[in-house]
């Protein structure tokens, strides 16, 4: 892998490389990266990556070449301007107020509760020489820190505030361009990509890792909403610095928004409308007229204007997208109550990502999961790759996962509902935990699939039972790896971000495969939109989604050369399925495959008596 991308490096060439877990990727491509002349940036998926980078990876890496390349190679982590402390804000803090809820209450309501997060917060700014979010520990919950940091188009920039000679975030940037690695996320990057190449500084080569989530993070960054409580927070911050007349503007339109937002069907809109497109041409010349009333200078409340003129332009430029209605976009309404909100996003991210995330550097794009079906074609179009245009390398796993692991698919199960867990597969689930006697990890599709098979394992195991939700889910997994017998279920985040090696982790059971909600409104826009172009919106989109989440959730089982253990799906299509069975099944490790269950209770009653 090294070699490999240091020939991309040389020769400009664009990389897919699928590393698996225990191959040492990040070193792989930290090692060459070294010996480019200009910065190299790293982006990352998770936070857990990130840390692992800059907290043991570079520096152990700086220290092992330090004497052969005759300097010690610097690094830097760059995360957005909201990670950051914000010295003007600090000096002048801004109350989120009445509309910011927590649990339920109001800002008002909660102060008391608040109180001792907003004092440690201020503690900690005191003696933070980064400033950055992530530092803090325990951390404080989002309604405290926006009170404390803005976003980058909030900032009015360090030579119009009066607090910019001691900025954090402009301190970080300054490092990150002196630096010889960047580290930075997706989240970013994608922010980048759509914003002109102006936020990460100049680099040659960039190492995308977990690239198969590149493509849902740009996503998430160019989409966008609008709620009414988001157009009471533009109202509020722009109240002292407009007329009477936007003021009593900003109210009527906020007020058709909300009755047309009440009255708005369910599921994607292919068509706004006409109470919610009144409401938003009355919001977008509220808007129009609020941003013109504001100016902003070099004076105290040089931030405190900014604020407000990026909220009322933000507002707008939102409401003008939805207005538009393009062929290109999304759009619906979700949410309840106060959380109701209108939202639209792209239908793909995949032209972007072609035009922008490939120009005029070279890209190597990595991950555990790259290959669908044994190939790499549908990571390349997520990331809007034309065939032709890039090198690929599946650099294979140290592990034996024929000799270390099962796949066991109960294909003698019925096909699952939408009810949650069925009986049958609730009596399976119990037999193959108790054969092993814990030591199980539970990846469910839905939080009450989940709460039931808790439910049942709890009535019919003497095993402690831990259930994501019922405590944060951290602390569950350090009970998880730390006590033996104890088995762990959950939904979604523990399908990724679980790395529990040895004996702890020695059955892992998925209830039925992770294909997306069919009425979910952009697997549906682009399901159809494979379906008009005359391909299959089932196999185009939900197939390979289903493909990656379902590897990744196998993936938590072999986590080192040493562990051992069983896969059991209690979903039949696995086996039974003709037309997608076999593709999910090559998309998976190399595990042995049965569906014969006395085979798999006898290998799981063997690892219950070496434990």
């Amino acid at each position: 892998m090294a070699a490999a991308i240091d020939r991309a490096r040389e020769t400009g060439s664009h990389l897919l490389v699928q590393a698996g877990t225990g191959t040492g990727k990040s070193i792989g491509y930290l090692v060459p990266s070294l010996l480019s002349d200009r910065p190299v940036v790293v982006s990352t998926a998770t936070l857990a990556l990130q840390a692992q980078l800059v907290d043991t990876d570079l520096p152990r890496l700086a220290d092992a070449t330090e004497g052969v390349l005759g300097r010690r190679p610097s690094f830097a982590v760059l995360k957005g301007r909201h990670h950051y402390l914000c010295a003007a804000k600090l000096a002048s803090p801004e109350a989120e107020d009445e509309q910011d809820t927590l649990d339920g209450g109001s800002w008002l309501g909660q102060a008391s509760k608040m109180e001792k997060h907003v004092t440690r917060l201020h503690d900690w700014a005191n003696d933070t020489e980064t400033g950055d979010r992530d530092e803090l520990d325990p951390g404080v919950p989002d309604v405290v820190w926006r009170g404390v940091s803005v976003s980058a188009r909030e900032c009015p920039g360090a030579m119009k505030c009066a607090q910019g000679d001691i900025c954090f975030a402009e301190k970080a940037r300054g490092q990150a361009r002196e630096a010889d690695i960047v580290v930075t996320n997706h989240s970013l990057l994608s922010i980048d990509l759509l914003n002109g190449r102006k936020v990460l500084p100049e680099h040659d080569l960039l190492i995308v890792d977990e690239a198969h989530e590149l493509a849902d993070r740009a996503t998430g960054a160019a989409q966008a909403e609008v709620t009414v409580a988001g157009i009471e927070r533009v109202m509020r911050r722009a109240g002292s610095f407009v007329s009477r007349e936007v003021k009593e503007k900003f109210a009527d339109a906020g007020a058709a928004f909300d009755a047309a937002l009440m009255n708005l069907p369910p599921g994607r809109l292919t068509q706004i409308p006409a109470a919610m497109r009144e409401a938003l041409t009355l919001l977008e010349g509220a808007c129009r007229e609020g941003a013109s009333e504001i100016t902003v200078g070099k004076d105290e409340e040089s931030v405190t204007k900014q604020q407000a003129k990026t909220g009322v332009t933000d507002l707008r430029d939102v409401v003008q997208r939805f207005l538009l209605e393009s062929e290109h976009d999304v759009i619906w309404g979700d949410g309840e109550g106060r959380r109701r909100q209108l939202t639209v996003a792209p239908l793909s991210v995949a032209g972007i990502l072609g035009q922008e995330l490939f120009a005029e550097r070279t890209v190597v794009a990595t991950s555990a999961t790259l290959t669908l079906g044994g190939k790499f074609d549908s990571a390349a179009r997520s990331l809007g790759l034309d065939e032709g245009d890039y090198d690929t390398l599946d650099v294979g796993s140290p592990f034996e996962y024929r000799k270390q692991g099962i796949l066991y698919v109960a294909s003698h199960l019925p096909k699952p509902g939408m009810s949650g867990l069925s009986e049958a597969a609730a009596d399976e689930l119990v037999r193959l935990v108790t054969a092993l006697g814990g030591r199980t990890l539970g990846l469910f599709s839905s939080r009450k699939a989940a709460e039931r098979a808790a439910e049942v394992l709890r009535e019919r195991t003497d095993l402690p039972i831990l259930l994501q939700g019922e405590e944060s889910l951290a602390p569950l997994v350090r009970r998880f790896r730390a006590e033996p017998e104890t088995c762990l279920l959950g939904v979604m985040s523990l399908w990724q971000g679980v790395d529990v090696p040895g004996d702890s982790c020695q059955l892992v059971v998925v209830d039925r495969l992770p294909f997306p909600r069919p009425d979910e409104p952009l697997t549906a826009a682009r399901s159809a939109a494979a379906d008009n172009s005359g391909g299959s919106g089932f196999a185009q989109v939900s197939v390979p989604y289903a493909a990656i989440r379902l590897a990744q959730g196998v993936g938590r089982l072999i986590r080192s050369v040493d562990d051992k253990g069983v896969v059991a799906v209690l979903d039949p299509r696995l086996e039974t399925a003709r037309s997608y069975g076999r593709y999910l099944r090559e998309s998976l490790p190399p595990l042995w495959y049965t569906t014969d269950k006395e085979k798999v209770a006898g290998a799981l009653s063997r690892l219950k008596a070496a434990s």
